[in-house]
């Protein structure tokens, strides 16, 4: 049994290649940034892509779904967009003369990939209609509730810098998301690649890679990664780390943190962990699996406080700083057995 999960443990591996050569035709460079949607992806969790405008956040997720071979909606958000133009609505069909009767009309938000574009510039009341989908994967419409495509995926985008006319999302419908990834500038060599290659008017043809089938056997796959002991103590140390009011939080997290984060940042870390090594073709999570999605799991679940804010210390270097002082726990020693 053993022997037979590493041998799909190295097809998962080699897929995860696979699919980074495919993606380079299109996306150049953001290599970090690609690793943790695909990680989310395999442990069916969302993602929320915080950069400014023009570094491809829509390039990368559409073709995603073209590679993955998924049913795909883009949804802009705007301040005039209603629930009902996410989540579909009812109409009145005349099917014989006299006769009339009510159809649900599925919205944008039943397909396997949603790309909900600048998520933050549609007012609160409209938000709230993701929250549903994201936890439940299922929506109610009258006192009907939808069943959403399996698997399904809601990765988001949102804009750091222009604060006008946006509306910042709630830390309920942020701790939905398991990552908060950042997309930043491309290096010195990568963005002469970039000019290079979108100026000449080639448009690259994406080949299907996953189906919906094969990603949800490979979502059951990471899932039996096992995470040891040792992982899980770490784990929970790390997040209650986060958390001001415990006894056990550093002095920096006493200092600058409102409050910290809850269980939910644990159990993405552990999945975010099992991703990581299985995309890595190993069938065990290591502690540094657990410290490569560290940051993108807690950045959106901490509030910093005023005194954070006044020595211009951000989230991440919290995180970073709890990282390194954060200790493992100490491994069981095991004693021989004394002979009779």
């Amino acid at each position: 049994m053993a022997d037979r999960i590493n041998e799909l443990l190295e097809q998962f591996a080699d897929v995860r290649k696979k699919m980074l050569d495919e993606l380079s035709k299109s996306i150049i460079g953001q290599r970090e940034v690609i690793d943790q949607i695909l990680a989310a992806i395999f442990t069916r969790g969302h993602c929320l892509m915080v950069g400014v405008p023009g570094l491809a956040k829509t390039l990368i997720v559409s073709s995603l779904s073209r590679i993955l071979d998924l049913p795909y909606r883009r949804i802009q958000f705007t301040p005039d967009l209603m629930p009902t133009d996410i989540l579909g609505t009812y109409v009145l069909d005349e099917t014989e003369p006299g006769r009339r009767n009510f159809r649900f009309v599925k919205g944008p938000i039943f397909a396997s990939l949603v790309l909900a574009d600048e998520i933050n510039r549609t007012p609160p009341k409209t938000q709230a209609a993701m929250l549903q989908a994201m936890q439940e994967r299922e929506i109610s419409a009258g006192q009907t509730t939808y069943p959403l495509p399996d698997p399904f995926f809601v990765i988001a985008t949102q804009n750091p810098i222009e604060q006008e006319g946006t509306y910042p999302l709630p830390e309920a419908q942020l701790d939905r998301f398991m990552f908060n990834v950042v997309v930043d500038y491309p290096s010195l060599k990568e963005e002469e690649q970039i000019l290079s290659a979108t100026t000449k008017g080639d448009k690259p043809e994406l080949q299907g890679i996953l189906s919906s089938k094969a990603i949800l056997n490979l979502q059951k796959l990471v899932e039996s990664v096992p995470a040891s002991d040792h992982i899980i103590k770490y784990v929970a140390r790390l997040v209650r780390a986060t958390r001001p009011q415990d006894p056990s939080a550093p002095e920096i997290t006493k200092q600058m943190i409102d409050w910290g984060a809850g269980p939910r940042a644990g159990q993405s870390l552990i999945l975010g962990g099992k991703a990581m090594a299985a995309m890595d073709g190993r069938f065990s999570v290591a502690i540094d699996d657990i410290r490569k999605v560290a940051v993108p799991v807690l950045r959106h679940r901490l509030s910093t406080n005023f005194q954070a804010s006044a020595e211009g210390v951000s989230t991440d270097q919290i995180i970073q700083k709890l990282l390194d002082n954060v200790p493992e726990p100490d491994l069981p020693k095991y004693e021989r057995p004394r002979k009779a």
